[in-house]
């Protein structure tokens, strides 16, 4: 769909969810005002159209779906990635969904009681994710990196401030169960991310989103256990055997 200045809110968040983030962040109404044109909300809220159709676009453009050869990358380039996308997106739409969440609670949590018990496991999650990302970049990952280095130059490794990479390893393999468990857990209660029939667009967008989010957070787990994990242990080997 080719964005215009005529172009409608509700029509841009019918043609692709991840949109809706931009209107949140530009505090504009999708849902019970979604019938007004990109040039009638930036007049409203003084914003400039092509920032607006900048945004919206690069949301747009973000949806792309890329195919790389993970296997075959370095573990200190698997690092990199994984922090600067998919830690990235955790950080960035987490508290997005949230503030769904809250709304539908608010709004619909008398007669849907189930939207309680997810918004309280997805902050949880949330909440859990933050502090695991922040160990694999400040411990793990940064080890990782200097494993690579140390192996590239033929240098001695420095002391790491476990006895094993696999010691965290193992911590956060065990994070990577709990996260997959509640996410079971919220498929259940959303009928698999199937909002009801009579739904309004903020809860049908909030459904997309956490159902987007398990996709993301299953390619992440992925990632580690299956490619990044294994490559770090190899690596650490090959120091052993120097030894």
């Amino acid at each position: 769909m080719k964005l215009t200045s005529k172009t409608t809110v509700g029509e841009i968040v019918a043609d692709d969810f991840k949109t809706a983030a931009i209107f949140t962040k530009f505090h504009i109404d999708f849902c019970c005002k979604g019938h007004r044109t990109i040039e009638e909300v930036c007049r409203k809220r003084d914003i400039e159209e092509s920032v607006l159709i900048d945004h919206i676009e690069k949301a747009r453009n973000s949806s792309a779906n890329q195919s790389f050869d993970y296997k075959n990358w370095p573990a200190d380039m698997i690092a990199d990635y994984i922090t600067k996308t998919h830690h990235r997106y955790v950080a960035e739409k987490a508290p997005v969904i949230l503030e769904y969440l809250d709304k539908l609670c608010g709004v619909h949590g008398a007669i849907h009681p189930e939207l309680h018990e997810i918004h309280t496991i997805f902050s949880k999650s949330f909440l859990d994710l933050t502090a695991h990302m922040k160990r694999e970049e400040l411990v793990v990952f940064p080890f990782i990196k200097k494993m690579k280095a140390a192996h590239s130059k033929g240098t001695e490794l420095e002391t790491p401030p476990f006895l094993s990479i696999e010691t965290p390893i193992v911590t956060l393999k065990d994070d990577h169960i709990t996260e997959g468990q509640r996410f079971i857990r919220i498929a259940t209660l959303t009928n698999n991310y199937t909002p009801p029939v009579d739904s309004c667009s903020t809860y049908k967008v909030a459904f997309l989103m956490l159902e987007e989010f398990d996709k993301d957070l299953k390619k992440h787990i992925h990632l580690e256990n299956n490619i990044l994990f294994p490559k770090a242990i190899e690596l650490e080997k090959t120091f052993e055997k120097v030894s």
